[in-house]
């Protein structure tokens, strides 16, 4: 499941609700409603990292109820931090140069006394892709305002720096929290920023650990994030920061995401000297997500598919340790006709503008039908895998997807492979790809599969398509 962002607030009242109402980037095609299982966790279970909560009392008792004095310190933490924060805290807004209104806002803060300011590259990204279109002003608490100009991004981890021009007097600045001292499981951290553009607000939470299977780190806050707190700081208790915001889950309460202050730091440090983007930078972007593909593919080709059963079928899902995967059984529109389902994804996907891409996953659908037929059930496993989508039509990000279809027995199983692939218009080289396959063995049993994969390279995606088509396998039985 990928982290929706806090994305800056844009404008037009009509996308913030849609975006509210989305469960995933909108952007991308969003695994059905049963592969969003968290959403239906119960309130109290687990958090997402896995780890067990803080306790709050000693093992085997009863945590006390908050009383009115704790209710009072924390409150009276809150506010010192909101008071030792203020001055150091921005608003980001990016305007239309031509008719000079606000396009979207988020948050960031200043970390040099020279006008440096860390935020999200989501919050940025219109000034790093479309600078003849947009421009950047900051906005102090008491309204001061000034212009800015974007010195560095990293698309990876979401994350910009920008420097507040003309600005001469020094700024004041958040400092970051030594990364030897490790944030302990349950420890309170205040997150600051600008939500809905209501005003700057500080919000309490708890600090829950990485989360597990972030293909990036990601602190998992437990506390509230919303749209317009994109880039604001997250401090501990010395008002130090530990992270940035950047996303939370919409089918939650208070699960929140946060980047490790250490890739902010990393990030300044580059952008100290750097000269302002004053050009589309497509190329550096394009740059950044070749290094993300890479990453990506040797993870997935060095980690050996599991074999998940379906009858004499062994089909291949990643390991636990890079994708989240949810079964469904068998499905009562269909009588006489036994049907397993299975979705996995991995959390890989990244901010592209106003696209994400990155993100890899894998379906499958095993069918069983002893009593249907061989004749009838060819016309319904066919049907199915003439029933997946594809991106038949270009759009402004991407052109139509060009097909290739091959019958091919890997020496494990007989299949049937389409693999399709839509070129990315303004990242070159990039690719999204899909690849269908069905087996062709058996006269009333089959499996379909599906492989996703946004942003590839040509050369790794065909190493994904033969590695994960060589992982289907038949045992008959003995």
């Amino acid at each position: 499941m990928p982290f929706p962002l806090i994305r800056p607030l844009r404008l037009a009242t009509s996308s913030f609700v849609l975006l509210l109402c989305a469960l995933a980037h909108a952007q991308n095609a969003p695994p059905p409603a049963s592969a969003n299982t968290p959403a239906a966790h119960p309130a109290g279970s687990a958090p997402v990292d896995g780890t067990a909560p803080a306790p709050a009392g000693t093992a085997g008792t009863v945590a006390a109820a908050p009383t009115a004095a704790d209710a009072a310190l924390l409150s009276r933490d809150a506010r010192r931090i909101y008071e030792l924060s203020r001055d150091k805290l921005v608003q980001i807004r990016t305007l239309l140069r031509n008719a000079n209104t606000q396009a979207s806002i988020g948050s960031g803060f200043f970390v040099s006394a020279d006008g440096l300011i860390v935020t999200n590259f989501h919050v940025a990204s219109q000034l790093a892709l479309e600078p003849e279109r947009y421009r950047g002003v900051y906005v102090t608490m008491e309204g001061q305002e000034g212009e800015v100009e974007l010195l560095a991004f990293d698309v990876q981890h979401d994350l910009a720096v920008l420097r507040a021009k003309e600005r001469k007097a020094a700024a004041p600045v958040l400092g970051f929290r030594p990364a030897a001292e490790a944030l302990a499981q349950g420890e309170r951290i205040y997150s600051l920023g600008n939500p809905l553009d209501i005003g700057f607000a500080v919000t309490e939470g708890t600090y829950n650990g990485l989360v597990k299977r972030s293909f990036y780190p990601r602190i998992f806050f437990g506390g509230a994030l919303n749209p317009g707190m994109s880039g604001g700081p997250a401090v501990d208790d010395a008002g130090r920061v530990l992270g940035v915001n950047v996303a939370k889950r919409l089918d939650g309460e208070q699960v929140s995401f946060l980047i490790p202050a250490e890739f902010a730091q990393a990030l300044v440090q580059r952008a100290a000297n750097a000269e302002p983007i004053t050009q589309a930078a497509h190329a550096e972007m394009t740059r950044q997500l070749m290094e993300h593909q890479q990453l990506l593919t040797d993870r997935f080709l060095k980690a050996p598919f599991r074999e998940q059963r379906h009858g004499n079928y062994r089909l291949p899902v990643p390991d636990d340790a890079l994708a989240r995967c949810w079964g469904s059984g068998r499905d009562p529109n269909f009588p006489g006709l036994n049907l397993e389902r299975t979705q996995c994804q991995a959390d890989s996907d990244v901010v592209a503008g106003d696209f994400s891409t990155g993100a890899v996953r894998l379906s499958y659908e095993a069918y069983n039908a002893p009593t249907l037929g061989a004749a009838r059930f060819a016309r319904v496993f066919s049907k199915s895998f003439e029933n997946e989508r594809l991106q038949t039509r270009g759009n402004r990000h991407q052109t139509a997807a060009e097909c290739t279809e091959r019958f091919v027995d890997p020496g494990t199983v007989p299949l049937r492979a389409v693999v399709c692939l839509s070129a990315y218009r303004k990242l070159t080289g990039l690719y999204n790809m899909t690849v269908l396959a069905a087996s062709v063995n058996q006269p009333t049993q089959g499996v379909l599969g599906r492989l996703d994969v946004q942003g590839i390279a040509f050369d790794n995606g065909m190493k994904l398509a033969s590695h994960y088509l060589k992982a289907f396998r038949w045992e008959a039985a003995p």
